[in-house]
């Protein structure tokens, strides 16, 4: 017969693994980020990971602006990663019975 111990480290032990595989998960999606309308793309994963970069050519011989909107793509990639990572980490963590915060 098990004891109620055995069966919170069980449960302990899943909640483990789970928490493993989803955090695995996340980090297997990507976000794209843009600048000047999508004319600059740079799609990266949850580790921040550049996946690729797509350059309109009507931006090629402007090369200060081409840097400038290259930034602006990846700051807005980081921004909607971070946004996305913490919205399904508090989601997890209210799943898990977590707090469920404001």
């Amino acid at each position: 017969m098990s004891s109620p111990f055995d069966k919170l480290f069980k449960q302990a032990q899943q909640m483990g693994q789970d928490m493993q595989q989803a955090a695995k998960d996340l980090y297997n999606l990507e976000v794209t980020g843009e600048a000047a309308g999508g004319l600059v793309e740079v799609v990266i994963n949850a580790r921040r990971e550049v996946r690729r970069v797509q350059i309109d050519d009507s931006v090629m011989d402007d090369k200060s602006m081409l840097e400038d909107l290259i930034a602006a793509a990846f700051n807005d990639a980081v921004h909607k990663a971070d946004k996305m990572l913490s919205q399904k980490v508090g989601g997890m963590a209210r799943g898990f019975g977590g707090p469920s915060g404001s």
